[in-house]
């Protein structure tokens, strides 16, 4: 496939906004994902070459959010292997269950997710820390369904990731980000090399999107560290709100 400077110019700068969103509260692919298509790629090579620029976003968040410590290894391990197992069935029940099924269910779920981030207290610190036994067991079913939606349908995983732990869970804040950025990143780059496999990847085009990306995704994790709950809270609803009008837009436009 061609490229043209006009992809470029497109997909640049909103990865590089992918990838601050990413950082932040997770979703960017909300953002990158439609801005490949824009620039007229087909539905295959964006999937597989958003992979490659998100993937290294993601690589640099998960680098940096782990070097300030918001990785809890003992717990993330187990997490990430739910995930990877709930990815590989995702992708088999891919085949057999509609994704218009699962976006009418976003319909619903998406509105009922942004009230409860706004009157609740799910991404709040304030919760009392679960046992050490509970918690790995309720992480590492979240792992395991979010893996599974990220393997059938995808968009938003890394957002749903940051509110369960964080809900559910009783992680910190800080920890759930960094959590979640594991298991995104080795979501991801299973993906990434399943596309590179099939030769759906304009790797010019996904290198360059993803030095974007990584300066995005710096911002980002420097902007998580100094604003904490008040940065992700609005930065989660916009991503929502986006992912909203996206649904609604494909199921009946």
């Amino acid at each position: 496939m061609e490229l043209t400077v006009t992809m470029f110019l497109i997909v640049l700068p909103l990865s590089g906004i992918a990838g601050f969103v990413d950082a932040v509260a997770g979703g960017g692919g909300l953002i990158a994902l439609p801005a490949y298509l824009i620039a007229g790629c087909p539905v295959h090579f964006a999937i597989g070459t958003n992979k490659v620029s998100s993937g290294m976003g993601t690589a640099l968040a998960t680098f940096r959010y782990a070097r300030s410590g918001y990785v809890d290894w003992k717990l993330t391990v187990p997490c990430v292997l739910a995930a990877i197992l709930g990815g590989s069935l995702g992708a088999k029940g891919a085949l057999l269950i509609e994704e218009r099924t699962f976006m009418i269910i976003m319909l619903f779920l998406l509105p009922v997710t942004a009230v409860y981030i706004m009157k609740g207290h799910a991404l709040s610190d304030e919760k009392e820390d679960y046992p050490i036994r509970k918690t790995m067991v309720l992480a590492c079913v979240i792992a395991l369904v979010v893996g599974f939606y990220d393997g059938i349908y995808g968009p938003g995983t890394g957002t749903f990731l940051i509110l369960l732990l964080s809900a559910v869970a009783h992680f910190k804040l800080t920890k759930a980000n960094g959590t979640a950025k594991v298991i995104n990143l080795t979501t991801n780059m299973s993906a990434m090399v399943i596309y590179l496999m099939n030769g759906k990847v304009l790797i010019l085009l996904g290198l360059a999107a993803g030095a974007a990306n990584l300066i995005g995704s710096y911002t980002g994790t420097r902007y998580f560290d100094k604003g904490g709950d008040r940065a992700v809270k609005p930065v989660m609803i916009t991503v929502i709100v986006i992912f909203f009008v996206k649904v609604l837009y494909e199921l009946f436009v």
